[in-house]
């Protein structure tokens, strides 16, 4: 906080937005380390490259909050803020009582 004259709210907004984008994780009684190796793309970038490495196809059941986390090893925070940008891409629909299905395909990207 002196270092850069920002609050702690400044600092934890930061740090919960690099935690998604899989940059650091938090470590208990420590506070924060950075991730060594392993997948760099955000946590975004990983769900939504998700409906294509699992093979799903529109109307198809996308994996419930507690199977992402799982799955990612990101808080259930982080993957609700990516489950409503995905939402509102048009790329997931919320069914009431039976979780979410795949909307629309990603359109791919293509990655150096």
């Amino acid at each position: 906080m002196r270092v850069h004259g920002v609050s702690r709210n400044t600092i934890r907004r930061a740090l919960k937005v690099l935690e998604a984008d899989g940059v650091v994780e938090p470590a208990p009684g420590i506070g924060w380390r950075v991730v060594r190796g392993g997948d760099r793309r955000s946590l975004a970038q990983r769900m939504t490259d998700l409906i294509a490495e699992d093979s799903l196809t529109v109307g198809d059941t996308y994996p419930s909050e507690a199977k992402l986390c799982e799955r990612f090893g990101s808080s259930r925070t982080a993957v609700r803020r990516v489950l409503a940008q995905m939402e509102g891409n048009g790329l997931l629909a919320t069914v009431h009582g039976k979780g979410r299905t795949v909307r629309a395909l990603p359109t791919p990207t293509v990655r150096p």
